[in-house]
């Protein structure tokens, strides 16, 4: 399948989203929305570099990314660089490879035990410490980029995963990166119903992990400096990363023939810069203002830099020879009827999951049908200049 005709079939798949569905649209009060990034840096910066009682400071920053990925990786960078910038040089972040610091996956283990100061991640990757931890990243069938912003910004949800992660875990947390929506991985073989999935090894994290284990497969959660050779070697017959350009420099195109879409578990996943509470109150209150405006940049960055590398990259990896794929129907609909399985599931015996998950859920049917009757009119009508 070539990309006109991969773009096509998408299109075709969407095309009957676009019922309005607009019942249930109420909100939640808007929190303040974070200073302008340029001018906010700027005044921080001079203010700041003007003040010689403001302290010099140096942390390392754990992060669960391989340098190679510099998009991800990169996420973490431009917060420090930004921290560093607005600060006059005074309070500089170190961010380190995994590895370095801590093991990809440990990264809030660290930081919740001081042994590092901060750290970049991926907050579903500590689902086992808490479900909870999903909704800082994604949840299947949940929010894309734009979505997941206007909940966090704007709809109340990063006040409530911060004294989440206060009272929990001794930490503070700020979205700090967005990947957009992901790729549906990369597979072996051909799969065309759920029954095709039963015993297949898969990687995938998070609550995607959970609901894939319902569906049959054989869930693992790896790394993605690891990724590749167990792919390659057969060790696992499919994995999901993030997208086109981070899969090819995974080499992931060499390792698998089938490319699927959409990443129906990470429809817009958000990262972010966890930091020791404890540590995080000892700054003075221009330091942690920096810190948030940072974060934010980080946040918006990451973003744009994928969407405009992603296309490019995709092509890439069609010439390699690689087959495009979207999920039937019949898998969509089973993962979506698992995925509100699992969520009644944890409802019913984690109450901090129920209650974030109620105001999570009415954000979600609202804002989903007002994207649906007209982000998703707009994007139906221009895919087809794709699918002639």
């Amino acid at each position: 399948m070539n990309r006109r005709e991969f773009l096509g079939v998408a299109a075709k798949g969407a095309a009957g989203v676009a019922a309005l569905g607009l019942a249930g649209c109420a909100t939640a009060a808007p929190t303040a929305a974070p200073a302008p990034v340029e001018e906010a840096g700027a005044a921080a910066a001079a203010e700041v570099a003007q003040d010689a009682s403001m302290p010099s400071i140096e942390w390392q920053m754990a992060t669960s990314w391989p340098l190679a990925l510099d998009t991800i990786f990169g996420g973490a960078q431009i917060f420090a660089d930004r921290v560093a910038a607005m600060t006059g040089g005074k309070f500089r972040i170190v961010p380190r490879a995994a590895g370095e610091l801590a093991g990809g996956l440990e990264v809030l283990n660290v930081v919740e035990q001081g042994a590092v100061p901060c750290g970049h991640t991926a907050s579903y990757y500590y689902t086992g410490k808490s479900p909870v931890t999903a909704f800082g990243t994604a949840l299947p069938f949940g929010f894309t980029a734009r979505q997941n912003n206007a909940w966090f910004y704007e709809g109340g949800g990063l006040s409530l995963l911060q004294e989440f992660y206060t009272d929990r875990f001794g930490v503070i947390q700020f979205p700090a990166g967005n990947t957009g929506a992901q790729m549906g991985g990369w597979w072996r073989r051909e799969i065309s119903t759920p029954a095709d999935l039963q015993g297949l090894k898969v990687r995938i994290p998070g609550l995607g992990g959970q609901v894939m284990s319902k569906l049959g497969a054989v869930v693992q959660v790896l790394p993605g400096g690891e990724i590749f050779q167990a792919l390659q070697t057969g060790a696992i017959d499919a994995a999901e990363w993030v997208g086109p350009y981070d899969d090819l420099k995974l080499g992931l195109a060499d390792a698998a023939q089938y490319y699927y879409a959409p990443g129906w578990w990470e429809p817009g996943p958000a990262l972010e810069v966890q930091i020791n509470l404890a540590e995080y109150n000892k700054l003075p209150e221009e330091y942690k203002q920096i810190v948030q405006t940072a974060a934010y940049q980080a946040n918006m960055g990451m973003l744009a830099r994928y969407d405009a590398l992603n296309a490019a990259a995709l092509q890439q990896i069609i010439d390699k020879g690689v087959q495009l794929r979207v999920y039937s129907d019949e898998i969509l609909q089973a993962a979506k009827d698992a995925s509100f399985a699992l969520y009644d599931e944890i409802s019913g015996t984690d109450a901090d999951f129920k209650a974030i998950f109620a105001q999570w859920n009415a954000f979600r049917q609202s804002i989903q049908g007002w994207h649906s009757y007209l982000e998703t009119a707009y994007s139906d009508f221009v895919a087809r200049e794709f699918s002639q």
